[in-house]
């Protein structure tokens, strides 16, 4: 194994232009951790808030003047190539899939604690496995906090920003479980969406919303943003529930003081709003990971990107409007 490895960083917060590929010591993987040969990552739109610091309320937690984390990627499948003490369940040698806190996906190499990977189960491709631990789990975690697919009777869900990377999962999931699935959209995706299982899409930033009765959904997942809460929750059941999973929200504080309003507006009687802190869930990505090889539902791949481009990757996303996920393979 050679001593450095190449590696697309960012030394300082600001736009993904300024992300540049280096040589960099190999980590050493700790007492836990598993030392990667990483062959695929999938970004997310956690990597570009991240690489900008945005809003600064993350800061002090992935570093306050510059980025704890330097290197983006939260998903990776690679091979084990080594193992720090007290690593069990993992073996040097097997191909793994899992999601990394801080990032380092975009790194040849990478260092992950033992208990954020589980093997990667035979049959499955993995440069699209690769697209499931961040975006998917978010989507299946929504789902549950929701209640689609848990009651006695099929819910009507609105999906709000379905094709993006967490949306594209949501629509097929909710539509896994039974939900009578109604998306919101922008025009041109509206047939794509209707095929991952929508019976109906619309528009709200053109078509406005009040013109859906009141009360017509058992749920709302918002991941987009920008709808005023007292407009969603006219149009949830008084049972009903919205959840927020969207960061959307303000420079310095971020999503807080929305989450905050969302707490105060369900108090009382009405549809309750519920803000998304999606976490590691392995028994979700195994659930995901035997759905996929059943095939019962196909992640959305907007483009691939070889490991050389990564940085052009990072940009698109930061562009906006990808549809489903970018992920780049391994060098």
């Amino acid at each position: 194994m050679t001593e450095s490895m190449r590696a697309w960083r960012r030394e300082t917060y600001g736009p993904a232009a300024g992300v540049a590929l280096e040589q960099v010591p190999i980590p050493e993987p700790g007492a836990g951790e598993v030392l990667l040969r990483v062959r695929a990552t999938s970004l997310n739109a956690g990597d570009v808030r991240l690489l900008l610091g945005d809003p600064l309320l993350v800061r002090p937690v992935f570093g306050l003047t510059r980025p704890k984390y330097p290197i983006r990627g939260m998903d990776a499948v690679g091979e084990v190539v080594a193992a720090g003490p007290g690593v069990i369940g993992v073996e040097v040698g097997d191909v793994v899939l899992g999601e990394m806190q801080g990032g380092g996906g975009l790194g040849e190499y990478v260092s992950v604690p033992a208990t954020r990977v589980q093997p990667l189960p035979p049959g499955i491709d993995e440069r699209i496995a690769v697209t499931l631990p961040v975006a998917g789990g978010t989507a299946w975690q929504a789902l549950d906090l929701a209640g689609v697919g848990l009651g006695e009777r099929p819910a009507r869900v609105l999906i709000i920003g379905a094709s993006g990377g967490v949306g594209t999962f949501a629509v097929q999931f909710a539509a896994l479980r039974g939900a009578e699935v109604w998306a919101s959209c922008s025009g041109r995706n509206a047939s794509f969406v209707q095929g991952l299982g929508a019976v109906r899409t619309l528009d709200h930033r053109r078509e406005p919303l009040s013109a859906i009765p009141g009360g017509h959904f058992d749920a709302v997942v918002d991941i987009a943003g920008g709808i005023d809460l007292r407009d969603l929750q006219r149009l949830v059941a008084r049972d009903g529930v919205i959840v927020l999973v969207t960061g959307d929200g303000g420079h310095v504080m971020g999503p807080i003081p929305r989450m905050i309003r969302a707490a105060l507006l369900s108090i009382g009687s009405g549809p309750r709003i519920r803000s998304l802190a999606a976490s590691n869930r392995p028994e979700v990505l195994t659930k995901m990971l035997e759905l996929l090889a059943a095939g019962r539902f196909a992640p959305v791949i907007a483009q691939e990107y070889d490991f050389a481009d990564a940085g052009a990757a990072l940009e698109r996303l930061e562009a906006g409007h990808v549809v489903g996920k970018l992920v780049v393979r391994g060098s």
